[in-house]
């Protein structure tokens, strides 16, 4: 896949310099593969001159293999936002940590107001790992994590992002709880089913989408985006054109630009076909 920063503008018939699209649910299908049709919808709107980058909340550790399996070698966004990983290179080239002491305190503010809470960290660094407790439920189960005895060991190094389950409350509800509670210190943020993340404040998808542009010299107003979770709010907020993905949340649906096919039925090659085509 043709990732080069250096690609000639655009043919006038496709209307976007930049095409950024989440991973699960938005790129990848339910098996976490990339169907052909988009394959070939998205190699198209590169070869008509665009750039597509990747935008997930994943770390770059659990976000290499898929990049290694669609052959990208660009700049993604990783980890919400806080990592930008060059591919092709194999390096970070931007990174933002959460400070370990506001994070921990974070957590206690939260568990005060809705009990105890199952955690799990991503480690900064090219190959930071995912730490987790013994009561951390992860969908994915083949993605690396290391298990810790004591939760002392979250805190050992530094890391981007931390990760809460509550045994009760929906993701959703924990989201709100957590955001009431702790909003004004870190960034609170559903990412998906299971998955509510305590971030560094002010950062998002949108921060680091916005320094990848930058280094790949494109502007908002060139860009169109793809998601299906509330995380990718900021991400719409920055871009010219916000899609959201049949299967999308309804927070993230109220505020995209349009809705197309789901994830399972090739939304994004629905959508980049209909503009390769004018």
């Amino acid at each position: 896949m043709n990732t080069d920063p250096a690609a000639a503008p655009p043919a006038p018939s496709f209307p976007y310099r930049l095409v950024a699209t989440d991973l699960d649910g938005t790129l990848l299908r339910d098996d976490h593969t990339v169907s052909a049709r988009t394959r070939d919808a998205l190699a198209a709107a590169t070869a008509a001159g665009a750039v597509h980058i990747v935008v997930t909340g994943r770390g770059v550790l659990w976000t290499r293999h898929i990049l290694d399996d669609l052959g990208y070698d660009g700049i993604a966004v990783c980890g919400q936002g806080a990592q930008v990983y060059h591919a092709g290179e194999r390096r970070l080239l931007t990174s933002v940590t959460l400070d370990r002491q506001l994070a921990a305190l974070a957590v206690a503010k939260i568990e005060a107001e809705v009990g105890p809470l199952a955690l799990a960290v991503s480690r900064d660094g090219l190959d930071g790992e995912v730490l987790v407790t013994s009561d951390y439920r992860l969908l994915e189960k083949q993605l690396p994590t290391v298990a810790v005895r004591e939760p002392a060991e979250l805190w050992s190094a530094p890391l981007n992002k931390v990760y809460i389950q509550h045994p009760e409350l929906g993701d959703d509800e924990l989201a709100e709880a957590a955001r009431a509670t702790v909003g004004s210190l870190v960034n609170v943020v559903m990412a998906g089913a299971g998955v509510v993340e305590i971030l560094p404040l002010g950062l998002s998808k949108a921060t680091g989408l916005s320094l990848a542009a930058r280094r790949l010299g494109v502007k908002a107003a060139d860009t169109i985006a793809f998601g299906d979770m509330p995380n990718d709010i900021p991400m719409f907020g920055w871009a010219r054109h916000g899609v959201a993905m049949a299967n999308a949340h309804e927070e993230l649906r109220a505020v995209a630009d349009e809705v197309t096919a789901s994830n399972e039925d090739d939304g994004i090659a629905v959508v980049l076909e209909k503009l390769l085509a004018r």
